[in-house]
């Protein structure tokens, strides 16, 4: 499999610490179907990684408290027909969970007054537009 996955800047994840499962993928096949393992099962244990920064770590066992069992998080892959393939996705999909688990959080928005100019400006275009409709009237025929 290409190179270490990386979750952001230098810290990628550790081949050490991955665990797979391998299993008979669901759906239609031919006669191949019911010999290959082509379903692919990654198992990672997030509480006991050492390749996070504890910061990180916490951020991710909060954000993924309701995927972890045991603070391990699996991801399956199942699309494609060869293990190989699947494995590839599984280790894309742990990557980009990671990645966005341990993201920092967005800066908290600061509601801003409208300058008073930009308010009256639009109260005036608003009047002169009403001005405008409110000529089209044909009462005097």
């Amino acid at each position: 499999m290409p190179g270490p996955y990386v979750i952001r800047g230098s810290v990628a994840l550790p081949e050490g610490e991955l665990a797979w499962r391998f299993s008979r993928s669901s759906g239609p096949g031919g006669q191949h179907v019911n010999t290959s393992d082509s379903r692919v099962e990654l198992l990672f244990d997030l509480a006991a990684t050492k390749a996070l920064p504890e910061v990180w770590k916490e951020r991710a066992l909060e954000r993924l408290a309701s995927r972890l069992v045991d603070g391990v998080v699996t991801v399956r892959a199942s699309e494609h027909r060869s293990q190989f393939r699947n494995r590839e996705m599984a280790l894309v999909r742990l990557a980009s969970l990671l990645a966005e688990a341990t993201a920092p959080p967005p800066k908290v928005r600061r509601a801003t007054k409208i300058p008073r100019g930009i308010n009256e400006r639009r109260l005036r275009e608003k009047k002169a537009r009403a001005e405008t409709k409110r000529g089209r009237t044909g009462r005097d025929w």
